[in-house]
Protein backbone atom coordinates (compact mmCIF):
# COMPACT_ATOMS: atom_id res chain seq x y z
CA UNK A 1 0.00 0.00 0.00
CA UNK A 2 1.79 3.23 -1.05
CA UNK A 3 1.85 6.19 1.60
CA UNK A 4 0.97 9.43 1.49
CA UNK A 5 3.76 12.00 0.54
CA UNK A 6 4.79 14.73 3.44
CA UNK A 7 5.22 18.00 1.71
CA UNK A 8 8.75 19.43 2.77
CA UNK A 9 7.22 21.95 4.62
CA UNK A 10 5.14 19.32 6.69
CA UNK A 11 8.10 16.89 7.08
CA UNK A 12 9.99 20.13 8.33
CA UNK A 13 7.09 21.28 10.70
CA UNK A 14 7.07 17.56 12.34
CA UNK A 15 11.04 18.12 13.00
CA UNK A 16 10.79 21.59 14.43
CA UNK A 17 7.56 20.38 16.43
CA UNK A 18 9.89 17.37 18.02
CA UNK A 19 12.52 20.27 19.08
CA UNK A 20 10.01 22.29 20.54
CA UNK A 21 8.53 19.17 22.62
CA UNK A 22 9.89 20.10 26.07
CA UNK A 23 9.97 24.06 25.35
CA UNK A 24 7.80 26.42 26.87
CA UNK A 25 5.22 29.06 25.22
CA UNK A 26 7.71 31.48 25.71
CA UNK A 27 10.32 29.83 23.35
CA UNK A 28 8.08 28.74 21.01
CA UNK A 29 6.96 31.95 20.73
CA UNK A 30 10.49 33.57 20.42
CA UNK A 31 10.88 30.61 17.92
CA UNK A 32 8.56 31.75 15.74
CA UNK A 33 9.17 35.27 15.90
CA UNK A 34 12.55 34.63 15.17
CA UNK A 35 12.07 32.48 12.23
CA UNK A 36 9.05 34.38 11.26
CA UNK A 37 9.29 37.43 8.32
CA UNK A 38 5.09 38.05 8.66
CA UNK A 39 4.19 36.26 11.82
CA UNK A 40 0.39 36.98 12.39
CA UNK A 41 -1.70 36.50 15.84
CA UNK A 42 -5.15 35.05 15.78
CA UNK A 43 -7.91 35.67 18.63
CA UNK A 44 -11.34 34.78 18.46
CA UNK A 45 -11.91 36.95 22.34
CA UNK A 46 -13.00 33.36 24.04
CA UNK A 47 -12.12 32.51 27.14
CA UNK A 48 -8.38 32.09 27.47
CA UNK A 49 -7.91 34.81 24.55
CA UNK A 50 -5.45 36.95 27.16
CA UNK A 51 -3.25 34.23 27.74
CA UNK A 52 -2.10 34.55 24.10
CA UNK A 53 -2.24 38.02 23.90
CA UNK A 54 -0.21 38.72 26.63
CA UNK A 55 2.43 36.40 25.83
CA UNK A 56 2.95 37.24 22.35
CA UNK A 57 2.61 41.10 22.48
CA UNK A 58 4.84 41.20 25.72
CA UNK A 59 7.34 40.01 23.92
CA UNK A 60 6.58 41.63 20.65
CA UNK A 61 3.42 44.69 20.30
CA UNK A 62 4.07 44.75 16.70
CA UNK A 63 3.08 41.10 15.86
CA UNK A 64 -0.61 42.19 13.57
CA UNK A 65 -3.83 40.60 15.47
CA UNK A 66 -6.63 39.12 13.21
CA UNK A 67 -10.50 38.99 15.06
CA UNK A 68 -12.77 37.52 12.08
CA UNK A 69 -15.80 38.91 13.91
CA UNK A 70 -18.45 36.60 12.60
CA UNK A 71 -21.06 39.62 13.79
CA UNK A 72 -23.06 36.23 16.49
CA UNK A 73 -21.12 37.08 19.46
CA UNK A 74 -22.62 37.88 22.26
CA UNK A 75 -22.79 41.93 24.28
CA UNK A 76 -20.15 40.24 26.74
CA UNK A 77 -17.47 39.00 24.56
CA UNK A 78 -17.86 42.24 22.51
CA UNK A 79 -16.80 44.12 25.59
CA UNK A 80 -14.04 41.13 26.72
CA UNK A 81 -12.51 42.43 23.30
CA UNK A 82 -12.96 46.07 23.87
CA UNK A 83 -11.10 45.86 27.47
CA UNK A 84 -8.06 43.65 25.93
CA UNK A 85 -7.78 46.03 22.55
CA UNK A 86 -7.42 48.79 25.25
CA UNK A 87 -4.96 47.12 27.81
CA UNK A 88 -2.59 45.71 24.56
CA UNK A 89 -3.55 48.34 21.90
CA UNK A 90 -2.17 45.67 19.31
CA UNK A 91 -2.36 46.20 15.55
CA UNK A 92 -5.66 45.16 14.94
CA UNK A 93 -7.24 43.31 11.31
CA UNK A 94 -10.83 42.67 12.28
CA UNK A 95 -12.66 41.03 9.15
CA UNK A 96 -15.79 40.28 9.06
CA UNK A 97 -18.63 38.33 6.60
CA UNK A 98 -19.79 40.37 3.36
CA UNK A 99 -23.10 40.46 4.87
CA UNK A 100 -24.78 41.42 7.69
CA UNK A 101 -25.54 39.31 11.01
CA UNK A 102 -29.33 40.79 10.34
CA UNK A 103 -29.35 39.75 6.40
CA UNK A 104 -27.66 36.36 7.19
CA UNK A 105 -30.59 35.80 9.60
CA UNK A 106 -33.38 36.64 7.04
CA UNK A 107 -31.73 34.89 4.51
CA UNK A 108 -31.66 31.49 6.35
CA UNK A 109 -34.34 32.01 8.97
CA UNK A 110 -32.03 31.90 12.20
CA UNK A 111 -28.98 30.40 13.19
CA UNK A 112 -28.88 26.63 11.32
CA UNK A 113 -28.72 23.98 13.70
CA UNK A 114 -25.68 22.00 13.89
CA UNK A 115 -27.67 18.82 12.03
CA UNK A 116 -29.15 20.83 9.32
CA UNK A 117 -27.47 21.31 5.70
CA UNK A 118 -27.33 25.32 6.04
CA UNK A 119 -24.88 24.89 8.95
CA UNK A 120 -21.56 24.36 7.01
CA UNK A 121 -22.86 26.93 4.56
CA UNK A 122 -23.47 29.24 7.45
CA UNK A 123 -19.81 28.39 9.11
CA UNK A 124 -18.07 29.18 5.61
CA UNK A 125 -20.04 32.38 5.33
CA UNK A 126 -19.56 34.14 8.73
CA UNK A 127 -16.22 32.83 9.45
CA UNK A 128 -14.23 30.60 6.69
CA UNK A 129 -14.22 33.16 4.38
CA UNK A 130 -13.65 36.09 6.11
CA UNK A 131 -10.72 34.08 7.36
CA UNK A 132 -9.27 33.42 4.03
CA UNK A 133 -10.09 36.88 2.82
CA UNK A 134 -7.68 37.83 5.99
CA UNK A 135 -4.90 34.97 4.98
CA UNK A 136 -4.81 36.28 1.42
CA UNK A 137 -4.78 39.87 2.08
CA UNK A 138 -2.19 39.66 5.03
CA UNK A 139 -0.07 37.01 3.67
CA UNK A 140 1.53 35.67 7.01
CA UNK A 141 4.02 33.01 7.05
CA UNK A 142 3.93 31.97 10.47
CA UNK A 143 0.31 31.80 12.47
CA UNK A 144 0.20 32.25 16.22
CA UNK A 145 -2.89 30.53 17.65
CA UNK A 146 -4.39 29.50 21.02
CA UNK A 147 -5.59 25.88 20.37
CA UNK A 148 -4.36 22.74 22.63
CA UNK A 149 -4.28 19.46 22.66
CA UNK A 150 -7.04 18.72 25.06
CA UNK A 151 -10.06 20.79 23.31
CA UNK A 152 -10.96 18.49 20.44
CA UNK A 153 -10.56 14.88 18.70
CA UNK A 154 -9.14 16.57 15.58
CA UNK A 155 -6.64 18.89 18.07
CA UNK A 156 -5.22 15.85 19.58
CA UNK A 157 -4.22 14.83 16.14
CA UNK A 158 -2.46 18.24 15.59
CA UNK A 159 1.46 19.43 17.30
CA UNK A 160 3.17 22.62 18.36
CA UNK A 161 4.12 23.04 14.82
CA UNK A 162 1.93 21.92 11.77
CA UNK A 163 1.48 22.92 8.49
CA UNK A 164 -1.67 24.80 8.13
CA UNK A 165 -2.09 25.95 4.45
CA UNK A 166 0.55 26.06 1.71
CA UNK A 167 3.41 27.96 2.84
CA UNK A 168 1.40 29.17 6.32
CA UNK A 169 2.93 27.65 9.47
CA UNK A 170 0.65 27.28 12.25
CA UNK A 171 2.22 27.46 15.80
CA UNK A 172 0.45 26.85 18.97
CA UNK A 173 2.63 28.04 21.94
CA UNK A 174 0.35 26.76 24.67
CA UNK A 175 -1.00 23.26 22.86
CA UNK A 176 0.56 20.93 25.53
CA UNK A 177 -1.00 23.26 28.46
CA UNK A 178 -3.74 21.99 30.70
CA UNK A 179 -7.02 24.00 31.11
CA UNK A 180 -5.71 24.53 34.97
CA UNK A 181 -2.77 25.95 33.50
CA UNK A 182 -4.58 28.76 31.18
CA UNK A 183 -6.10 29.49 34.43
CA UNK A 184 -3.09 30.05 35.87
CA UNK A 185 -1.76 32.01 33.54
CA UNK A 186 -4.49 34.21 33.35
CA UNK A 187 -4.67 34.44 37.37
CA UNK A 188 -1.04 35.37 37.76
CA UNK A 189 -1.15 37.92 35.01
CA UNK A 190 -4.29 39.66 36.43
CA UNK A 191 -6.21 38.75 32.83
CA UNK A 192 -9.64 39.00 32.89
CA UNK A 193 -11.81 35.30 31.03
CA UNK A 194 -15.12 35.45 29.24
CA UNK A 195 -17.30 33.09 30.45
CA UNK A 196 -19.85 33.97 28.29
CA UNK A 197 -18.37 33.04 24.97
CA UNK A 198 -20.19 31.40 22.27
CA UNK A 199 -19.74 30.44 18.76
CA UNK A 200 -22.37 29.88 16.31
CA UNK A 201 -19.76 27.35 13.99
CA UNK A 202 -19.33 24.95 16.57
CA UNK A 203 -21.98 24.64 18.62
CA UNK A 204 -20.20 22.51 21.06
CA UNK A 205 -17.11 23.42 22.10
CA UNK A 206 -15.43 19.69 21.21
CA UNK A 207 -16.49 20.58 17.55
CA UNK A 208 -14.11 22.69 14.83
CA UNK A 209 -14.88 25.19 13.26
CA UNK A 210 -13.56 24.76 10.21
CA UNK A 211 -10.12 26.97 10.71
CA UNK A 212 -7.98 24.54 11.74
CA UNK A 213 -8.97 21.58 9.59
CA UNK A 214 -6.92 20.93 6.34
CA UNK A 215 -8.76 22.46 3.48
Amino acid sequence: MSQVQQSPLSAQCELDSQKLALANPEQIIKWALNTSKKPLLTTSFGPHAGVLLDAVLSLDSTVPVLWVDHGFNTTATYGFAKALIKRYNPVMHIYSPKQSSAWILAQLGGVPDLDDPQHNHFATQVKLEPFDRALKELQPDIWLTGIRRDETAHRRRLSIVTEARENLIRVAPFFNYSEAEMEGYLSSRDLPAESNYFDPTKGLSSRECGLHAPR
